[in-house]
């Protein structure tokens, strides 16, 4: 998947955005931070690599080692573009909570019993559940809250369920995520 997501990005694709859907971004808030890492990995890398031939090590070992770096920074990369092209998406149908490649929520538009702004900077991971909650955070912040009319089951990453009646995550631009939700009430 995040190989699939590195390709998407280059080519200016999202996944996942059907045709009259709203994708709705959450990545800018952690794009530059994301990219500051990956730069510092190539820099460690290039470090590691010039330690390693001045110590004149075998070559096996240096390029062993190089394969590991440069397989950390893909990785690094690849996260950053997974979060990039899987937006949440609001459809005349459902709403869709994701976070990159690694979680993905959806929610008939009518088990939606309010939605309202409400920022959050105290979140302690990024995909929680607590007493009812899930809580799809960047940069430990959310920032849009949902009502649920009734418990849904939620599979969280590395596959632990749980039942949740609210549900808060991050968008760029909570104002436009909250009129796409308002705008396409389904009849």
């Amino acid at each position: 998947m995040g190989m699939v997501s590195l390709v998407l990005w280059v080519l200016r694709r999202r996944d996942g955005v059907p045709p009259g859907a709203t994708a709705v971004p959450y990545a800018r808030e952690q794009t530059p931070t994301l990219l500051i890492v990956v730069f510092l990995m190539a820099l460690e890398a290039g470090a590691v690599e010039v330690l390693l031939r001045a110590w004149d090590l075998p070559n096996a070992l240096r390029l062993a080692v190089l394969a590991v770096d440069l397989y950390s920074i893909a990785i690094g990369l690849a996260i950053g573009a997974a979060c990039a092209t899987r937006p949440h998406v609001v459809s005349p149908t459902e709403l869709r909570v994701r976070y990159g490649a690694f979680f993905d929520l959806r929610l008939p538009r009518e088990m939606i019993t309010s939605a309202r702004p409400a920022r959050a900077y105290d979140e302690s991971g990024v995909v929680t559940v607590k007493d009812g909650r899930l809580g799809v955070a960047v940069s430990s912040q959310t920032n849009i809250v949902v009502e649920l009319a009734e418990p849904v089951t939620v599979t969280r990453p590395l596959g632990r369920l749980a039942e949740v009646t609210q549900v808060r995550f991050f968008a760029d631009d909570p104002a436009a995520a909250l009129a796409a939700l308002r705008a396409r009430q389904p009849r």
